[in-house]
């Protein structure tokens, strides 16, 4: 929008000074060329005035010798012919054109003085003829043309151009620079309130903008955004707080249902009874375990973190150890590809230990005995990239990009554990740290790549805490 209004104003100066310059630059070069053609006339008029006695006495020796140096101190060519256009006396060249002398000599035989051109545009050569009568006692005896070189007249013009030119520009820039001031004072109002949108969308709910900005209606459209803004940050608060403290709540009774539900199993008899008592026992683990996703995610979703810098590299080995026992038990290789120096990253307090955790738990679900799991961190596009990667089934494209989707599970895993809230925690997470998740396909024998990236820290600064 700046750019729409800076164009419009020296849009609209452009305009003005087309409409003044041009009509300007059109009469300083009238006025230099009635200047040349009043001097002109002068001199012709005066010639005519001596050259009447002479004609008519035949006595033009005088007249010759005044042509002649008039013609050598100025240059200019001087022509008188009779009533009849013959030629009396001729110095210099004073028309390459013959039609214009004819010209102008008819005109002046007819008893009025003629100059041409009628306007010294820079960009002709033409030289400037003037014919004036030699007139006696109202009776035309000849006409004095001259023919005068006009480069120092044009000149003149193209100087008096250039100036207005040079005037025109300094207006411009001067213009541009107003321009510039003036809209930023016009859109800062505007900019307020975008830029307190982009916080709202990047997580920070407190954003808001300032009132009493702008003109009357931007003030009013800054309190109804306050407004709207209030009104979504308290109803995802309200949703969040009741997300919380619904699995809070029922995280008591499913305990004590648990516990009931082990007791009656010492009294049933062994048979298919049994068998759903396990059953029950599954469910009530597999309920439990939704209410412990839905839990971290409220958490992971209230946009108030610790933010840390990590050594990626040395967290992400401590995980891989962690799970080693597990992975050995199931026949599963776990390698991890490290650099050995340190990459320290950004990032929201736990959040690589939850993507991790929860990135390994997925991998070692679906990857089947004897597969592998491989946890890779490298430096990348400024930041740090962390990588699991597995032989399991994989996701297609089109199921990579709803895995985060929060109770989403694939088609195939319906019968495997879990809620199918792990990839969402961990997109909140990473989100909230600056990051990005990606899933895409490892291979196209299959197996997933789940890719995590953080924004990079200096090494210095491993230890630093701060909260954001």
């Amino acid at each position: 929008m700046r750019r729409r209004l800076v164009s419009t104003y020296l849009l609209l100066l452009c305009m003005v000074l087309v409409a003044l310059e041009v009509p300007l630059a059109v009469a300083l070069t009238n006025r230099e060329t009635e200047r040349a053609v009043a001097d002109r006339l002068a001199d012709a008029t005066r010639f005519a005035s001596l050259a009447a006695p002479a004609i008519r006495s035949g006595e033009r020796a005088a007249l010759t010798d005044e042509l002649r140096r008039y013609h050598e101190l100025y240059g200019i060519g001087v022509l008188l012919v009779d009533q009849d256009q013959q030629v009396l006396s001729e110095f210099g060249s004073p028309v390459p054109d013959p039609d214009v002398t004819a010209a102008a000599i008819r005109v002046a035989l007819a008893g009025r003085q003629v100059a041409t051109p009628e306007t010294l545009w820079p960009w002709q050569q033409d030289p400037l003829v003037v014919a004036a009568p030699v007139n006696d006692g109202g009776a035309v005896l000849g006409v004095v043309l001259t023919a005068s070189p006009t480069d120092r007249n044009r000149r003149a013009v193209v100087a008096d151009w250039l100036i207005l030119t040079l005037v025109g520009v300094v207006a411009v820039a001067a213009c541009l620079t107003a321009a510039h001031r003036l809209a930023g004072w016009v859109l800062r109002p505007v900019t307020t309130l975008d830029g307190a949108a982009h916080e709202i969308a990047a997580g920070d709910d407190g954003a808001r903008v300032p009132p009493g900005l702008g003109p009357p209606e931007l003030r009013r459209l800054s309190a109804s955004f306050n407004e709207m803004a209030d009104a979504v940050a308290t109803a995802m608060e309200r949703q969040r707080s009741f997300v919380a403290h619904a699995s809070h709540q029922l995280r008591t009774p499913l305990t004590v249902l648990r516990l009931r539900i082990e007791d009656l199993g010492s009294r049933l008899p062994e048979g298919d009874l049994r068998d759903d008592h396990e059953g029950a026992l599954a469910e009530t683990d597999r309920l439990a375990d939704v209410l412990n996703g839905l839990l971290a995610l409220a958490r992971a979703e209230r946009g108030k973190h610790q933010v840390v810098v990590v050594d990626a590299a040395a967290l992400a080995r401590e995980r891989a150890d962690a799970w080693t026992p597990l992975t050995a038990r199931r026949g599963i290789a776990l390698s991890t590809d490290l650099p050995d120096r340190p990459m320290p990253a950004r990032l929201v307090a736990t959040a690589l230990d939850q993507a991790l955790d929860a990135l390994l738990d997925n991998a070692l679900k679906f990857t089947p005995a004897g597969g592998r799991v491989e946890v890779c961190v490298a430096a990348r596009d400024g930041g740090v990239e962390v990588t699991v990667r597995d032989d399991g089934p994989g996701l297609s494209v089109e199921q990579c990009a709803l895995a985060t989707e929060r109770f989403w599970r694939a088609p195939t895993a319906q019968n495997v554990d879990g809620a199918g809230l792990g990839l969402s925690i961990v997109a909140v997470l990473v989100e909230a740290s600056g990051g990005c998740l990606t899933l895409e396909p490892a291979s196209a024998a299959g197996g997933l790549a789940a890719r995590v990236w953080f924004p990079a820290a200096p090494a210095q600064l491993t230890a630093d805490r701060v909260t954001v």
